[in-house]
């Protein structure tokens, strides 16, 4: 078996926190990252890393991710964006955004607001919500949109982005801001205290291209990593509770995802128990099949310090001179190196 699991945030993007650092505990990781060769790259969104670990150009990002949660096929026929609910506010004379992971809408909010956009806004298309978190537009037609993904721009400044006033959609979105503030249940929203929906993360354009896929099998509980399966004709799976119950293969990607909110939304005792629990399940069992039944690993990580691959064959395991390397150590290392160009 050839493995590779991709892994978003696998170190803690801040090499100064000393005390999130001094307490994370992963000797799997660790022993791993002792052995391995190491290569790193320019930043990457994990979305993008994705695609590139699959040797596919990262378009239609939003059409796949949309397959990853329809029913038929036929229902994502057409040219589509993510629209994302959002709320940005001023946080010290700077725009940050706040995604819905990090404040609470339900279906019924959610039908609500998208109902009104779609009373506004059926020149430009469709809107639906596939979940209260994910939402879409269908458009009538193809827009050159080129915008970030979610993931890297939820918590954070968004003022650059939201700055630039040559993009088709700009005047349709202030537009759409001003609808969303004028909505009841918006009104109602901040009533009660919660987060107005004042805007959409628009993102994911272009269509997706007709490649083969390197690996035999994709697991993962996102659902752009199951539309991307179901695209290249794989079976969608779930992502396997860890590393004993990964079904035979040859060559299966795994995207191991739960590190990923913990830093968007700031959380480090959340991260290090997901690190904790990802190193008893995935990178410690791989210290005994290594050089076993999985001949090569490839660890992919998108990180601040860069895009991170750690490549161990059927040899790591004897070489025991190597010893450990932690993760405090691996980001003070990467912080001192500054980013790669």
């Amino acid at each position: 078996m050839h493995l590779t699991l991709l892994v978003p945030e696998l170190i803690w993007p801040e090499p100064g926190d000393d005390q999130t650092l001094a307490h994370c505990r992963a000797p799997g990781l660790a022993w791993l990252a002792a052995r391995a060769q190491a290569t790193r790259q320019p930043r990457q969104p994990w979305e993008e890393a994705l695609f590139a670990c699959c040797a596919r150009p990262p378009l239609g990002l939003a059409t796949l991710r949309r397959l990853g949660e329809a029913d038929r096929p036929d229902d994502v026929a057409g040219d589509w964006l993510c629209a994302d609910p959002v709320h940005l506010r001023f946080h010290h004379e700077r725009i940050v955004l706040a995604d819905a992971g990090a404040f609470a809408i339900d279906a019924a909010q959610a039908a609500a607001l998208v109902d009104g956009l779609n009373a506004q806004f059926s020149d430009l298309g469709h809107f639906e919500a596939a979940t209260p978190r994910r939402w879409y537009v269908r458009l009538n037609a193809a827009v050159d949109h080129v915008a970030a993904p979610l993931s890297q721009v939820a918590g954070r400044r968004v003022d650059s982005e939201l700055a630039d006033k040559t993009g088709p959609l700009h005047r349709w979105l202030n537009e759409a801001q001003m609808v969303l503030h004028a909505l009841p249940t918006n009104a109602a929203r901040q009533a009660s205290g919660e987060p107005a929906v004042n805007s959409l993360w628009l993102w994911g354009a272009g269509r997706p291209v007709d490649m083969p896929l390197p690996f035999d099998a994709v697991f993962g509980n996102d659902p752009l990593v199951a539309g991307l399966a179901r695209h290249a004709g794989r079976e969608a799976r779930s992502c396997p509770a860890g590393l004993a119950d990964l079904p035979a293969s040859s060559s299966p990607l795994v995207v191991l995802d739960t590190l990923l909110p913990k830093v968007v939304y700031e959380d480090p005792e959340g991260w290090l128990q997901a690190l904790a629990a990802l190193d008893a399940d995935w990178f410690t069992p791989l210290r005994g099949r290594l050089g076993r039944d999985i001949k090569k690993l490839d660890i992919v990580a998108p990180t601040v310090y860069g895009l991170l691959r750690w490549t161990l064959g059927a040899g790591a395991r004897w070489q025991f001179w190597r010893g450990q390397r932690d993760v405090a150590t691996l980001a003070g290392e990467l912080a001192r190196e500054g980013s790669p160009a």
